[in-house]
């Protein structure tokens, strides 16, 4: 095994610059760095490796023939240092990052900020994961994620976005057919459309001025992506219980109605969740405050 300390490729680069250059004073000028300490580093070098590399006189500057080697194999090496330099710098936001977040509100809330984050930066690109299951963020190398509800993980982030409540929603064209339920019990007679994760067992939970109601409705589909439940609420194929804050449009358009607004959904938070604020990539930092900034579930 090598001997070679790979914390100190530097002193490595910093040969092959002293012999390009052809002395210790034209080195450490490109180096912007002192003779004294140009020097210093090579003769590191040289102690680290136990071997003389250099012949040094007043006048001129040769290379031994360890030298010779070492400098064949290591010529490559500042131009490898400067790249991975460059290729790890914070100082330009860029990259890849990977975001995963339910399909509705992805359609809904996400979608209009993108063009913004993609003029202000145009260097990163998104690994956009659609999913309306909760993806385990560090096996599947995921970066932020928008979830709703707090994070089953301790060891994740989460920054608040908004809260929300389901609404019960159903289309003007339903209600025009149907009539307008005006109770518990006439909500219950209506076709309903159900989500799955919301609604196993087919009984819808809300609350009554801070009490609980729950009801079974006899007559009901049953969906299990928010966005396909949305899209047959909005087809007129039944009443729904929705977070308005992903139908913004169809409620201002009246397309979607609201029925019985005393009745709601208990609170639910919107958050951006991510593994760690740790050495955080620049590019990661960036979207996570630009989604922030954005107040992706305003206007609600």
């Amino acid at each position: 095994m090598s001997t070679i300390d790979f914390n100190q490729l530097k002193y490595l680069a910093v040969f092959v610059e002293v012999v390009s250059c052809g002395s210790f004073a034209a080195a450490a000028r490109k180096l912007r760095s002192s003779r004294s300490r140009v020097s210093e580093q090579v003769a590191q070098l040289e102690s680290n490796l136990g071997v003389r590399l250099l012949n040094r006189t007043t006048r001129q500057l040769s290379m031994t023939m360890e030298g010779r080697e070492v400098y064949a194999r290591a010529s490559d090496l500042p131009k490898i240092l400067t790249d991975v330099e460059i290729a790890s710098s914070q100082e330009v936001a860029r990259g890849r990052v990977a975001l995963t977040v339910n399909h509705d509100i992805a359609i809904a809330r996400l979608l209009p900020v993108l063009e913004s984050f993609q003029k202000k930066y145009p260097r990163i690109q998104l690994d956009l994961i659609l999913n309306d299951d909760r993806l385990d963020l560090i096996t599947e190398q995921i970066d932020v994620a928008i979830r709703v509800g707090v994070p089953g993980d301790d060891s994740l982030i989460m920054r608040p976005l908004f809260e929300d409540r389901m609404h019960i929603l159903a289309s003007s064209a339903y209600l025009q057919a149907n009539g307008i339920p005006g109770s518990i019990d006439e909500l219950a007679k209506h076709r309903w459309i159900l989500l799955q994760q919301a609604s196993p067992v087919a009984e819808i939970h809300l609350y009554l001025n801070d009490q609980p109601v729950s009801f079974s409705p006899a007559n009901y589909h049953m969906c299990n992506s928010p966005l396909m439940m949305q899209r047959m609420v909005l087809a007129g194929l039944g009443i729904g219980c929705l977070l308005p804050s992903t139908v913004t449009e169809a409620l201002q358009g009246g397309s979607l109605e609201r029925l019985m607004p005393q009745l709601q959904g208990e609170a639910l938070q919107f958050s951006l969740v991510y593994p760690s604020r740790r050495q955080m990539p620049l590019r990661t930092r960036c979207l996570i405050e630009h989604l922030l900034a954005a107040k992706l579930f305003s206007g609600s």
